[in-house]
């Protein structure tokens, strides 16, 4: 007798910290909560599973970079992995820095954000593409794949 797969649920909390995201792009809420389900499903993580992604701004990201990085300057997006099955972790985003990323990459910012969400989600579920170059490609590869499922273009 085979053992049926778990169907996936990926609840997704999304924090607003800096209420000009909603200015910036009105449906980033959806966008984000799409994005983490997506790479769930696409990471073929099955049972329920929960993350927050939070949406800040590059002052609020720039002191946790620094104090957890020991690197003084915001960043696109930040991981906090819980080490928990079910409750993944935490993402977080820069709007400064995410909009002039994807202006300057010449990408929507709403693209680029679904993109970051889901780098960041897979960070939680423990890919990673600073050890290797092979694990880089791996998780790149995934990316690509899950963007697509999207209908959001290769971003590399």
């Amino acid at each position: 007798m085979t053992k049926k797969a778990k169907p996936t649920r990926v609840d997704c909390v999304v924090v607003v910290l800096d209420a000009t995201w909603l200015k910036a792009l009105p449906a980033v809420e959806r966008l984000a909560k799409r994005a983490a389900r997506a790479a769930v499903v696409g990471a073929r993580r099955t049972g329920s599973k929960s993350l927050t992604v939070a949406l800040a701004d590059d002052g609020r990201v720039r002191m946790l970079n620094a104090r957890d990085r020991n690197k003084d300057t915001p960043t696109n997006v930040l991981s906090y992995p819980s080490g928990d099955r079910v409750f993944l972790g935490d993402v977080v985003l820069a709007r400064q820095t995410v909009k002039r990323e994807a202006r300057s990459q010449r990408k929507s910012f709403a693209d680029h954000v679904s993109h970051l969400v889901v780098h960041g989600t897979l960070h939680l579920l423990g890919y990673d593409h600073e050890t290797s170059d092979a694990d880089a490609e791996r998780m790149e590869a995934l990316e690509r794949r899950i963007l697509a499922s999207l209908g959001i273009a290769d971003p590399y």
